[in-house]
C-alpha cells in the first residue's frame, strides 16, 4: 500500500505539473510513455538481476532509485532548468521513478509467492487465491487513497484548474506535494520491510526443503 500510494500521489498531480509548471501539457503523454517503457524493461530483466542479487537487495534498490528520482525532479523544479521546449530532461527522473517501481512491483509479487509457501509450512494449506487477490485489493485501495489526497492537495494549494496560470506559491506547493509525501511513504516502506519481513533467501530455502 505504501509503494502503490507513493507512486499514485505523484501520478495524480504530475499532469497539473506539466500543464502549469512546465507549460507543455501535451508533453505529458510522451513523458508517461517513456517512463512506462522503463518500467517494462526493468521488469523483463529482473530474472537476470536475481542471479547476482538477493530479493532484499533488489527490493531496497528499488526504493532508493525511486527516492532518488523524486529528489531529482524536485531539484529540477526549484532550479527551473526546464522550459516548454526542453521538457524532455524531466524524462530522467521519470525513468528513475518507474525503474524503481518496476523492481518493487516484481519483487513484491515474488514475496507474495513466498508467503504462500510460508503459509503452507505453518498452517498446512496453500492460500494462493486469498493472498494474490489481496494484491489487487491493495492496488485499488492505494489508488483510491491517492486520488482522495490529490483532490485535497488541489484545494489546499489553491490550484485553479480553469486558470491559464498559477501563482508561484501554488507552483512551489505543487512541486513539494508531488514528491515529498511519496518520499516519506517510501522511507517508511524501507523501515517496515527491514523490520518485519523475515522471508529472506536462506529462510525460503529452508521452507522449500520442508515442503519437498
Amino acid at each position: 500500500i505504501l509503494v502503490y500510494t507513493s507512486l499514485n500521489i505523484c501520478g495524480n498531480l504530475v499532469l497539473y505539473f506539466f500543464q502549469f509548471d512546465v507549460g507543455n501539457e501535451g508533453a505529458y503523454s510522451i513523458f508517461a510513455a517513456v517512463a512506462f517503457a522503463a518500467q517494462v524493461l526493468v521488469m523483463m530483466i529482473i530474472p537476470v538481476l536475481r542471479k547476482k542479487f538477493t530479493k532484499a537487495q533488489l527490493f531496497i534498490s528499488g526504493f532508493i532509485i525511486q527516492i532518488a528520482g523524486f529528489a531529482v525532479i524536485l531539484a529540477m523544479a526549484f532550479a527551473k532548468i526546464y522550459t516548454p521546449e526542453n521538457w524532455y530532461i524531466l524524462c530522467l527522473p521519470g525513468i528513475m521513478i518507474y525503474l524503481g517501481y518496476g523492481m518493487l512491483n516484481v519483487i513484491m509479487t515474488i514475496f507474495l509467492s513466498d508467503s504462500v509457501d510460508y503459509g503452507e509450512v505453518k498452517n498446512g494449506t496453500r492460500e494462493e487465491s486469498v493472498i494474490f487477490s489481496m494484491q489487487t485489493f491493495t492496488v485499488k485501495l492505494a489508488s483510491g487513497v491517492a486520488v482522495f489526497l490529490a483532490g485535497l492537495v488541489v484545494e489546499w494549494i489553491h490550484l485553479d484548474t480553469e486558470a491559464l496560470v498559477q501563482t508561484q506559491g501554488t507552483l512551489d506547493a505543487l512541486r513539494m506535494w508531488m514528491t515529498i509525501p511519496s518520499v516519506i511513504l517510501l522511507v517508511i516502506g524501507i523501515f517496515v520491510f527491514k523490520k518485519f519481513y523475515k522471508l529472506n533467501d536462506a529462510k525460503m530455502e529452508e521452507i522449500k526443503s520442508k515442503l519437498k
